[in-house]
């Protein structure tokens, strides 16, 4: 696996360049050879990841899924929140999936945060932030209670084919959590 330290893509920057130009430059590139692959919104699999959004995680890679198989719903922590359930409402309800896998990983950020982080932004901007940060220290029961929120979720019809995963950033397996009894 390479890594972007690896790629050509990061060479250094010209001056006057920021990763976004060289990004979009690269964008420019892929847009000369795409051709529409003539794929509807609906994923193939019927399958939504919700998963963290760390870098480390090449999500359609590590679960061995192509191009328009599944929806994609990344966050901190791969933490369900309102809008993780916003986000499968539509893809269940509008887009026709019915099976829902999420993924948080071993050494993630969020287990050395703690809700005083939105304490401290408050004093730094003078505002305080209307979401939680929804660390923890436990990866195994946060799965568990992601696995809870979706599956007692009002919102989402289709709540029997829910499970949960610790992907470990080390060895790229996926550990499955058993759900909370």
């Amino acid at each position: 696996m390479s890594t972007s330290a690896q790629s050509p893509s990061a060479a250094p920057a010209a001056a006057g360049d920021s990763v976004t130009d060289r990004l979009v430059a690269a964008n420019a590139t892929y847009a000369s050879a795409f051709t529409d692959p003539g794929m509807d919104a609906r994923p193939v699999q019927k399958v939504a990841v919700v998963a963290c959004m760390d870098a480390r995680i090449d999500l359609h890679a590590a679960l061995g899924l192509e191009l328009g198989d599944c929806h994609t719903i990344r966050n901190a922590g791969g933490v369900v929140t309102d809008d993780v359930i916003r986000s499968l409402t539509i893809s269940q309800r509008a887009l026709g999936t019915r099976s829902v896998i999420l993924i948080h990983h071993t050494t993630c950020g969020l287990e050395s945060l703690t809700e005083g982080f939105r304490h401290e932004l408050e004093l730094e901007v003078g505002q305080r932030p209307v979401w939680a940060v929804e660390s923890f220290s436990d990866v195994d029961q946060d799965v568990r209670q992601s696995i809870q929120r979706v599956r007692t979720s009002p919102f989402l019809p289709h709540t029997d084919d829910v499970r949960g995963f610790v992907f470990d950033v080390k060895t790229g397996l996926l550990r499955e959590i058993s759900p909370a009894s």
